[in-house]
């Protein structure tokens, strides 16, 4: 187009902007373009040229659709309106609907004239004008307006119901008290026979019942049997041609029509009684080898899940979900391993009979699929069929994608550990994992395997030969030489010497020299890895005393480590070369075996872990709220208790006031809570309301800080070493697990004894000692007893003081408590108060145990120690 000789004004017509702006060959020409056009409307909208507003409008709009800043022409919008034309009062609402939203003042301009419109003799136009407020309606137009609309579902038009349904949806969303008001209309719209009318009315319905409870239970009963009959109607009705979609009438009317049921029947045992039988016809009926069909089918299947349906309705929907699972589309088998994963929740047996075809949707060539039947099948496991799931999924491991290994690899060593009751069948599945996919195994598992195989003494030959034997198959995997290398240096000589066989094993032929060329060859392989090669010095080292023929050999091994770079590597090398060299007469004590690692503990440490790392993101579950924890071995520990710092508020450092030595218990337990002391002069009742935040004894929740921030205090239990003050440097012993249990200090009875807790179940006894010339320590000795008729085991008792004390548990006599007093259960506490005189000391404590297999907590405060402590 010749632009010179087509000047722009305001009759130009759309087609030929339109040309001219695609004829433009860079941006910079089509802003030229557009900037000429809006000049020359611009011009005419000053003019008042009514002759082309019309034209001027639809160019605006293609315009706007552009990009380009058109609010000039808004104005222009509502004179269109304004006309009495129908191809002007087009223009205009189209103009109005794409230029103008419901945050415009200007809208506000155009309520007038859409109330006379939507009155108006003539049924097009009184579409256009429920288009328009369909579209763009405010809260304040909805409330104005809601009353023609209201009257306009009751025309006989079924174009005018159908659009004023739809707008009614919109004036409901926005103004959700005004549902009352389309509740009778909605409801007697469901008699139509217009399709159109039908879903338009089926959505409105639908919506209803999401904005007003009322709407939903006037709907239920009034409702259900039409929407019946709208099924039964549509299921059975013969081939119509506009309706029709792949030989199935009106799939659409069909989908609306069970979503509305659902939302009916969800927590209605009746509405979900009226619509059963239907919904059984539905789902028998409708082919399944058309897409249309399938999404039908669908729709009717989480219909069912949703309602209160019979169980043989929920079996016929899971069966459809087992068909969609040998679908050839994709698309279907996701969504049905989604809807399974749904159904679990609900009729778990019916799942599980179609866990041969969900495994082998595991093995699909689509990742998507694949992730998510994997869920499915961890979801399905359970005590009677771990065993053969769990040899499904290892024999799947061994010819996996390695994108997928990562996932299937967590979901074993997470079924297995979660399920297992058999310690050696335990041991078998992760020896298998380890051998195939040890690289993506995580710290935490083999962790675990290691605590179990020093707990299992009966199983410690059967793991060392079997690790021995799958690191000289494969010893590639990093996880797999870690555990190997471990068990190969705790428990060498039973490799060698073929100690506790099992009837399933064969004898290996292993020498001292092949143990250590196993150890040599892990430690060269794995040079990058620095944490596999430490665990290969310190297994050398140990079988240097086990094995001393082959000494000498072991020591050239770790010295070539004398100069490495690796400064933990370096130290590791030359301080064991010196054990090997120089301290001969140490070396057998000082390589013994490890002592038995408490599994218990270590569990219980573990899921303290994770349940922090899961409150980093979300709220974690209280572990007081039931259950129980299941470890590898098949016993059932009590759920972890979560740890959380007591508060302090004054500081260590800050001066201490004279009075400080006669603060009252109360006020000073409020203290180790972190609200601070609290002026009983002017508190009135305070100290007896903190009665109730002292019963929360280390929860994961804190009470409201009422002056100052929050400082740490030190949690201790029986596995934790001493906590220091800040600043000071913490020193552990290495060698302490090789000396023998400390013996209970006797009591002294320089202090009087104190009763520090008693309950129905229990009574704790407190006798006090102090070593001369240590006025800060003291020595606690507990004794617990039990006043009940009925054993207590799984006996724990845990201590938290404030940061100002240092305390130290040593294990307990027994995790047993006898019956109705016939002997106790002995513990001492080392306390160290650092600001002795000036406060005393103070103590939360919490007792966990078992009776009759159930778990029991206890928890309180103690405040009555004696003077001078």
């Amino acid at each position: 187009m010749d632009l010179s000789l087509n000047p722009f004004s305001s009759g130009t017509r759309l087609r030929d902007m339109i040309r001219a702006i695609r004829a433009s060959k860079t941006a910079a020409e089509e802003r030229a373009v557009v900037r000429r056009e809006c000049a020359a409307i611009r011009a005419a909208i000053s003019e008042n040229d009514q002759d082309y507003r019309h034209r001027n409008m639809a160019k605006l709009m293609f315009i706007h659709m552009l990009g380009y800043p058109t609010h000039f022409g808004q104005m222009e919008c509502l004179k269109l309106i304004a006309a009495s034309g129908f191809p002007e009062k087009r223009i205009g609402y189209l103009g109005l609907t794409l230029l103008l939203d419901e945050r415009q003042e200007v809208l506000m301009l155009v309520t007038n004239s859409l109330k006379q419109d939507l009155n108006h003799s003539n049924q097009f136009i009184v579409g256009l004008a429920l288009c328009a407020l369909g579209n763009i309606c405010s809260a304040e137009m909805a409330r104005d307006l809601a009353p023609e609309v209201e009257r306009l579902l009751q025309t006989r038009d079924a174009n005018t119901k159908k659009k004023a349904a739809l707008c009614s949806i919109r004036i409901v969303r926005k103004v959700p008290d005004l549902a009352e008001n389309f509740m009778g209309s909605a409801a007697s719209l469901l008699k139509e026979k217009h399709h159109g009318v039908l879903i338009s009315v089926v959505q409105l319905c639908t919506e209803l019942c999401k904005a007003s409870r009322e709407a939903l239970e006037y709907l239920r009963k009034h409702s259900v049997e039409g929407l019946v009959r709208i099924l039964r109607d549509v299921s059975n009705s013969s081939y119509a041609p506009e309706y029709d979609i792949a030989g199935i009438t009106d799939p659409f009317l069909h989908i609306r029509v069970l979503r509305l049921m659902r939302t009916l029947g969800q927590g209605d045992a009746d509405c979900s009684e009226h619509v059963n039988d239907i919904l059984a016809q539905v789902a028998t009926k409708t082919e399944s080898n058309k897409n249309a069909g399938n999404a039908i089918l669908y729709e009717c299947v989480e219909t069912i899940m949703g309602i209160e349906a019979t169980s043989g309705l929920r079996v016929l929907a899971i069966n459809i979900l087992g068909r969609f699972l040998s679908n050839r589309d994709n698309n279907i088998r996701y969504v049905a391993l989604n809807m399974l994963m749904k159904a679990m929740a609900v009729d778990t047996l019916a799942v599980q009979r179609h866990r041969v075809t969900i495994l082998e949707c595991v093995k699909d060539a689509d990742v998507s699929i694949r992730k998510r039947a994997l869920e499915l099948v961890y979801l399905l496991v359970n005590d009677t069929n771990v065993k053969p799931l769990t040899k499904e999924l290892v024999d799947y491991l061994q010819v996996s994608d390695d994108d997928f290994k990562e996932d299937l690899t967590a979901k074993i060593c997470s079924i297995v550990e979660k399920f297992s009751q058999d310690k050696l069948w335990y041991l078998d599945q992760m020896f298998k994992v380890l051998t195939l996919t040890g690289n993506f195994v995580k710290d935490d598992v083999w962790h675990s395997l290691i605590v179990l195989i020093s707990n299992a003494s009966e199983l410690q030959g059967y793991s060392v030969r079997s690790l021995y034997k799958a690191l000289q198959a494969c010893g590639t995997q990093e996880s797999l030489v870690r555990v190997a290398v471990w068990c190969i240096g705790e428990y060498g000589e039973m490799l060698v010497n073929n100690i506790s066989m099992l009837d399933v094993e064969e004898p290996i032929t292993v020498t001292e020299s092949d143990a250590v060329d196993a150890l040599e060859l892990a430690l060269k392989r794995y040079s990058v890895d620095v944490t596999t090669r430490a665990m290969c010095l310190v297994a050398l080292l140990k079988l240097s005393s086990r094995f001393p023929p082959t000494s000498k050999r072991i020591q050239v091994i770790v010295a070539q480590n004398k100069g490495n770079t690796v400064l933990e590597l370096q130290q590791r090398s030359i301080e064991f070369n010196s054990i090997i060299q120089r301290h001969q007469s140490i070396k057998s004590s000082l390589l013994e075996r490890m002592p038995v690692l408490d599994e218990a503990n270590y569990l219980l440490k573990r899921a303290a872990s994770s349940q922090a790392t899961v409150s980093l993101t979300k709220s974690a579950p209280s572990a007081a709220s039931g259950g129980s924890l299941k470890v590898p071995n098949g016993a059932v520990k009590p759920p972890p208790a979560p740890l959380a710092d007591l508060l302090d508020l004054s500081s260590d450092d800050a001066p201490v006031t004279t009075s400080a030595p006669s603060t009252a218990p109360n006020d000073f337990l409020q203290d180790l809570l972190g609200i601070g002391l609290i002026d009983t002069s002017t508190a009135g009742g305070a100290p007896s309301a903190s009665t109730d935040i002292l019963m929360d004894l280390l929860s994961i929740g804190s009470y409201p800080v009422q002056n100052g921030p929050p400082a740490t205090s030190n949690i201790t239990s029986p596995d934790q070493v001493t906590k220091h003050a800040p600043g000071t440097p913490q020193v552990i012993d290495l060698l302490d697990g090789l000396s023998a249990s400390t013996p209970l200090p006797d009591v002294n009875a320089a202090y009087p004894s104190i009763t520090a807790f008693q309950s129905a179940t229990l009574k704790i006894t407190f006798n006090f000692k102090k070593q001369p010339g240590k006025p800060q320590e003291t020595t606690v000795h507990a004794s617990f007893t039990n006043l009940t008729s009925a054993t207590l085991t799984n006996f724990m008792f845990q201590a938290a003081v404030p940061k100002f004390i240092q305390l130290r548990l040593d294990p307990a006599s027994s995790s047993t408590l006898p019956a109705s007093g016939n002997g106790s259960v002995t513990q001492s506490l080392s306390v160290t108060n650092n600001q002795h005189g000036q406060k005393p000391l103070a103590m939360r404590i919490r007792i966990s145990y078992k009776v009759n297999g159930e778990d029991r907590l206890e928890q309180g405060q103690i405040s009555n120690f004696p003077a001078g402590l």
